[in-house]
């Protein structure tokens, strides 16, 4: 038995669950996720709270246990409070800004790189030099923030770029010091 799928999850009162054949439907005050179950694995309701169990001990259905309790916890807590990914931009020159559902970035190149915020995705800029994702998909929060990421790697000798607050880069000598 898995060490981690067979802990149950517990739901919060805020948050409205039903298992259907196939799928979870969770609605809380943020708003409505589903998630999909795979054949192999059960998942009940019990008490307020899921358990989820599976058909067999093939590999498969081993990884799928915990991987369906993994987003279930997920998407409680992003239905009932939300996911956030916190962004900065470090440079001299370079800031974000935010026109209607796009952010402007300047970030050294010849041009301002446009990226389009998915609807289901809220961005706001407190700083220009720092930008916060906020959302209850903790999946799409996350593909966006490592999106915007992408534009701009923090390099490893000055540190300029786009890094997650608290991300540690590694910096490298420069090539004076090494006479």
């Amino acid at each position: 038995m898995s060490k981690l799928g067979k802990i149950p999850v517990p739901v919060p009162k805020d948050v409205k669950s039903a298992v259907e054949a196939r799928e979870i439907r969770l609605e809380g005050p943020k708003g409505k996720l589903t998630v999909p179950v795979p054949y192999g694995i059960k998942v009940d309701l019990t008490e307020d709270k899921f358990l989820v169990s599976r058909a067999n001990d093939s590999k498969q259905c081993r990884s799928n246990q915990g991987t369906i309790r993994a987003l279930l916890v997920n998407s409680i807590q992003g239905v009932s409070k939300g996911h956030r990914k916190d962004l900065e931009i470090q440079g001299v020159g370079f800031r974000a800004q935010l026109k209607g559902t796009t952010v402007v970035l300047n970030l050294g190149f010849s041009h301002q790189v446009e990226f389009p915020v998915p609807k289901d995705v809220k961005v706001s800029l407190p700083q220009p030099t720092s930008i916060s994702i906020e959302g209850i998909d903790k999946a799409l929060v996350g593909q966006v923030a490592a999106s915007l990421r992408d534009i701009k790697r923090p390099e490893p000798y000055k540190g300029k770029g786009i890094r997650y607050v608290g991300e540690v880069v590694r910096r490298k000598q420069g090539k004076s010091v090494t006479k």
